[in-house]
């Protein structure tokens, strides 16, 4: 009795266990240029809770920045059989040999972020992103509103610091935004006050390309300060800090997701304004696009995500959880 006991309780674990294997769909991978950045921290774990809300196992992949460790993931899963990609590309000029890969492998792949595109700058797979101009538009009246508020627009110590990706699609309209909406709300700025600064997206690069620029420009004491992303403005911020000119500045941000955690500390930061966009809509909307692709259906090949200005006294209510 006992032995044919052992034998029905083993047949249901085998059972049980079947039952759970045939619960996942398959994995979907999430392959990001900076793993390790805030954003896409959380744009990851966005689209993990999506993933899995559809019955997929999902992989969060670190590139590193580095093409070669993002060529070893999309390798990894082509060979582990991923169901689909979500990805943000370190090197555009690498897209049209990845997205050839995939379709080899029959694997459909949604970009975030950052296009997947041809030389001539078309998408070649369908992308989910922020609303790159307009959001650039926001940041840019809004600092031109300060300079206005301010009287700092015929102030000659005043000058104007807009920080560039030039090499990354996404963060190019951002850049254009900001200077054309500044242009067109403060039009007799002085032209020869507005600089730019090209970095690669880390803090790092924005602070030593920023602090060159303050350094070079010793008249200059009064800096109005954005960029093409968060990490950035952060780099600047801590650069006028080191040079004693945070106190006249203003920085404003794009992403809010390193901005509030400046606005939680003791005094009154030259971080005055962010651009608020969220990561968990790009995150669960570049999966619910992957999920129609992966079930056959016509998707739009852009789905773009608008963006609120926050500041210090408005953030914790407009971004709710994602301001802890």
């Amino acid at each position: 009795m006992k032995k044919a006991l052992a034998i029905v309780l083993a047949l249901a674990l085998v059972l049980g266990l079947g039952s759970a294997v045939a619960e996942s769909k398959g994995m979907i991978y999430g392959i990001y240029k900076a793993g390790d950045q805030t954003w896409f921290i959380d744009e990851g774990a966005a689209a993990e809770t999506a993933a899995k809300a559809a019955g997929y196992d999902f992989t969060f992949v670190d590139a590193k920045m580095s093409p070669e460790e993002y060529l070893k993931a999309i390798d990894n899963a082509i060979a582990n059989k991923a169901s689909g990609i979500v990805t943000c590309i370190p090197d555009q000029t690498m897209s049209q040999a990845v997205v050839d890969k995939l379709k080899e492998a029959g694997i459909p792949v949604v970009a975030a972020d950052d296009a997947l595109q041809d030389a001539s700058g078309t998408k070649i797979a369908p992308w989910v992103g922020i609303n790159a101009y307009v959001i650039g538009e926001a940041n840019g009246a809004w600092i031109a509103n300060y300079a206005i508020d301010n009287n700092l627009v015929s102030d000659p110590a005043c000058g104007l610091l807009i920080m560039t990706m030039d090499t990354v699609s996404s963060c190019v309209p951002r850049a254009q935004g900001e200077l054309a909406k500044f242009n067109e709300l403060c039009p007799t700025f002085d032209a020869s006050k507005i600089f730019t600064t090209d970095y690669d997206g880390t803090t790092d690069k924005g602070n030593s390309g920023a602090a060159a620029v303050f350094t070079a420009h010793p008249e200059i004491t009064k800096w109005l300060v954005t960029g093409a992303n968060e990490e950035g403005t952060i780099g600047a911020l801590r650069a006028l800090e080191s040079a004693g000119l945070d106190k006249d500045a203003c920085v404003v941000g794009l992403g809010a997701y390193m901005a509030k955690d400046e606005w939680k500390k003791e005094g009154t930061s030259a971080m005055k304004a962010a651009a608020y966009f969220s990561s968990d809509s790009v995150g669960k909307g570049s999966v619910a696009v992957l999920l129609d692709l992966i079930d056959g259906k016509e998707v739009k090949q852009e789905t773009a995500v608008d963006a609120i200005e926050v500041t210090p006294e408005t953030y914790q209510q407009v971004m709710g959880a994602a301001a802890n």
